[in-house]
């Protein structure tokens, strides 16, 4: 079928290529405010749609191509629509069905890449592959780079599948290929040599297995554009409009496909062109004249450099397309204009960008409400406390969201929402005791305090990866049961298991020697006083810094230099900081207790309500969404903007941009929140207020409590649960240190061992492990707790019976009466009216609360 079989015979639409109706009678019009129409109606070689936050560009944009079509200035057929993501794409589609029906079939309506595979797909036999070429998604390309690193020892020298992987995207999506990137560089750097051979194996093995990544998919149509006139101009000829969505968001090989896209057909490929085309396809010249360019985006959200996206490209559109158009949609339908007056008022500190000022008709609304806390733990109260208060007053959790600028400042705000039993989720990111480099070092904590546990040593054994294989873990575990030893032990004694390497028995009795050190720190080494009692336990984080310090695994993450790899070391950082926090409330507690807190909180079930769950997310997952309730938290110097962008040319202009687009998600109320002092890197240090808080005008901030009122003499005591009282307690996390037993599922004492049942002699060492893993893990999800459970007297609420009427004690809020109680199990919520703070709503289970008096029969 030719890809002109809808076109009419005077190889034009009917209609001759101008508006069928104007703006007064045309119902795709009508209802649009001016700058909207003008946008949908206005023809010309490129047109530029400014569209600010909330300003309606996805109906712009669809109604423009239902304009198009309706109006007979083009085919469905001659129409192609670009947008980033398949869902965008289907909901362009199916807008566009609504508003024409059966007449939107034939358009292509794809993201950047589906639109490539299609054009690959027709053409690839032009440049030596064949039609049913494979496409490698990113763990194919993972796999492919390992095996090329190990071929090349190139680890060694720092190299790994996921720095390598993104180096050579970054270069795919500048459009430079192995052999030019060998042609600039710095030959006497041995690392950019290395580089350079596994960026040409890696091209050499994709073409052999007849395959492309992702990235080669725009790459390589490109390429194909330029090195084959002839199949560029099918496609120029077909596709007379183009219509680009999030164009900020583009990078330089998007960018390219774009410009080859829309050059005109010159006049030696016109007569080769099959079939012919007809004079009225034709330009004076004898060219068919270059395509209709529409871009819609907004320079003032741009905040994906670290993926490619070129802000030039949308800032300077005029300058590359001559003769464009340019529309500004101001409007906003979605916040009130206290919240758009912040937005501007940030926004317009930057000079990389198309000057436009949002507005809305909906009035001015609330104020934008300030808050200063003492710490992060502080901080995370507050908004704990006044989600609490926007739900009472009617909103929906799933009417509020919690942003922030890196993943490791979920912490505090997970354990208050835990506490006050508020719902939550994390979108585009993982629980922060869920995370997997959390959970490794957890499982070496857990493993110092019971060297009986078998999934937490089997964790921690390739955490980070020393060459410890599957199968000499099976044998020094059969080794360990039969020895009736603990792991700790049976990794001094490794010599004795000969069925494992040299080598390898050197690496596991180096890592045993370090646990037992660690052992014997966490117990106080084991010394005792004059007085005879036992020495106090050493602090928590004394004990994690020796594993994170010896094991090098903030260090190892660091040196892979990646972003996400930063991201897991500040994770780790946090993690040191929660033990910090924990020894300077709890001197003296220990490991134990430590753990059994860490526990009790990691393994609190999810909460239901039938309003949703609040949303926390990063601030670029923020991107595209919307809520009537936003907190931003961390304001502050060092985490927004970010510390890394500081030294980074346009760096502050990103974060500058990324806070306007936090601000812009709010409809109805915004919280900006920040602590005076906040725990990184293991440390408390002062935290200073963000360069964007003073940006932003004075009267449109209703502080709480500001950063003047925090640091100077206004300041008065700690909104935090667990912050230090004057009386010496430790807030709602003091607790009562004892010497706990230690169990798999919450009632076994001792060593905490669990019994096998007999293995049988035709069961290989790696079965046995196999199955003694998977009894430990039943042993374990039955009784609760993380990585395991650890008993001992810390204050855990399950078995505290409450009934409306009662009178309760809190550490932080005083005495209360219980007005009902929801939920069963785990998930019951004791709803409650304190004489001092009024209504709150607590998680029974880890509430620091204690009854003072039933209620009256």
């Amino acid at each position: 079928m030719s890809d002109f079989e809808l076109l009419d015979p005077s190889g034009l639409p009917i209609g001759g290529g101008s508006a069928a109706h104007g703006a007064g009678d045309d119902p795709l019009v009508d209802g649009l405010n001016p700058a909207q129409a003008r946008a949908v109606t206005t023809r010309g070689p490129a047109l530029l749609i400014v569209a600010g936050a909330g300003s309606g560009k996805t109906r712009v944009l669809t109604h423009r191509i239902a304009h198009l079509i309706r109006g007979r200035e083009a085919w469905p057929s001659q129409i192609l629509a670009i947008t980033f993501t398949n869902k965008a794409a289907a909901e362009m589609r199916e807008r566009i069905e609504g508003l024409l029906g059966d007449a939107s079939q034939g358009m292509w309506i794809s993201t950047f890449h589906s639109a490539c595979v299609r054009i690959l797909r027709r053409e690839a036999e032009r440049f030596g592959y064949v039609s049913g070429f494979t496409i490698y998604d990113s763990a194919d390309s993972r796999a492919l780079l390992k095996r090329i690193i190990k071929e090349l020892d190139a680890d060694t020298y720092g190299f790994t599948p996921a720095n390598s992987g993104a180096k050579i995207s970054k270069l795919k999506n500048e459009l430079v290929d192995a052999a030019t990137h060998a042609a600039t560089m710095n030959e006497n750097d041995p690392r950019e040599r290395l580089f350079v051979e596994i960026f040409r194996m890696y091209e050499q093995e994709l073409k052999r297995a007849n395959a492309f990544d992702f990235d080669d998919l725009i790459g390589q149509t490109v390429h194909l554009f330029r090195a084959h006139p002839d199949v560029a101009a099918v496609y120029q000829r077909r596709f007379r409009h183009i219509l680009v969505d999030e164009y900020q968001d583009t990078n330089h090989a998007q960018y390219s496909l774009i410009r080859e896209l829309t050059r005109p057909v010159e006049v030696e490929e016109v007569d080769r062109l099959v079939p012919p085309a007809r004079a009225k396809e034709l330009d004076a010249a004898g060219r068919i004249p270059p395509a209709s360019l529409t871009v819609v985006g907004d320079s003032d959200q741009s905040i994906y450099a670290f993926r490619g996206a070129d802000i030039r490209n949308i800032v300077e559109f005029e300058r590359d397309f001559a003769g464009a158009e340019v529309v500004k949609l101001e409007q906003n339908y979605r916040s009130t204009q206290n919240i758009l007056s912040a937005a501007n008022a940030v926004i317009g500190n930057n000079f990389d960008r198309q000057e436009k000022h949002l507005w809305t008709s909906e009035g001015d609304g609330e104020r934008i409400v300030g808050f200063t806390g003492y710490s992060q733990h502080d901080e995370a109260r507050f908004v704990a406390e006044e989600i609490e208060d926007l739900h009472r007053a009617g909103l929906a959790y799933s009417d509020i969201a919690v942003f922030y600028r890196t993943n490791s400042q979920t912490r505090a705000l997970e354990e208050l929402f835990i506490r006050s039993a508020i719902p939550y989720r994390v979108l585009g990111g993982t629980k922060f005791y869920e995370r997997a480099e959390v959970k490794d070092a957890m499982a070496y904590l857990t493993s110092i305090a019971n060297p009986y546990d078998p999934i937490a040593w089997s964790r921690l054994l390739g955490a980070p990866k020393r060459g410890v294989g599957a199968m000499a873990e099976a044998h020094l575990a059969n080794f360990q049961e039969a020895q009736g030893v603990s792991f700790h032990e049976a990794m001094l004694r490794a010599e004795e298991v000969t069925a494992i390497g040299p080598k390898i028995r050197a690496t596991v009795r180096a890592l045993g020697e370090m646990l037992v050190r660690a052992s014997r720190m966490a117990a106080g080494g084991g010394a005792t006083d004059v007085a005879g009692e036992d020495a106090v336990p050493a602090p928590v984080a004394d004990v994690m810094k020796l594993v994170l310090d010896e094991t090098d695994m903030i260090e190892k993450l660091r040196a892979k230099r990646d972003p996400q790899d930063d991201a897991r070391a500040e994770n780790l950082e946090e993690l040191l900081a929660v033990a910090r926090e924990f020894d300077v409330k709890q001197p003296g507690a220990g490991l134990l207790a430590f753990l059994t807190e860490v526990s009790l909180v990691a393994a609190a079930d999810d909460l239901d309500d039938s309003s949703g769950t609040v949303s926390l997310m990063t601030m670029h997952t923020a991107k595209g969404l919307e809520f009537k309730a936003v907190f931003i938290t961390g304001v502050e110097e060092g985490l927004l903007p970010h510390q890394m962008s500081v030294d980074e040319i346009g760096g502050i202009s990103e974060e500058r941009r990324l806070m306007y687009v936090g601000i812009t998600r709010a409809r109805e109320r915004l919280y900006l929140t920040l602590a005076s002092t906040r725990a990184t890197f293991g440390d408390v240090s002062v935290a200073m207020p963000s360069r964007f808080l003073q940006e932003i005008p004075e009267g449109l901030i209703d502080w709480r409590q500001s950063p003047g009122e925090v640091t100077g003499r206004g300041g008065t005591a700690s909104r935090a649960l667990n912050s230090p009282r004057a009386s010496g307690g430790g807030g709602s996390w003091s607790r009562t240190r004892s010497d706990s037993a230690v169990t798999f599922s919450g009632g076994g004492s001792g060593s905490g061992a669990v019994s096998e049942p007999a293995s049988g002699n035709m069961q290989s060492a790696l079965d046995k492990w196999r199955e003694r893993k998977r009894l430990a893990k039943e042993a374990q999800a039955s009784g609760g707790g993380f990585p395991n459970l650890v008993g001992g007297s810390v204050r855990d609420n399950g078995d505290l019976e409450l009934a409306t009427g009662d009178r309760i004690r809190h550490d932080e809020y005083g005495d209360g009466r219980v007005t009902g109680i929801s939920g069963v199990g785990t998930k019951r919520i004791a709803h409650v009216v304190f004489d001092t703070v009024g209504e709150r709503k607590l998680l029974v289970k880890l509430a620091p609360i204690e009854k003072v008096e039933a209620a009256e029969e």
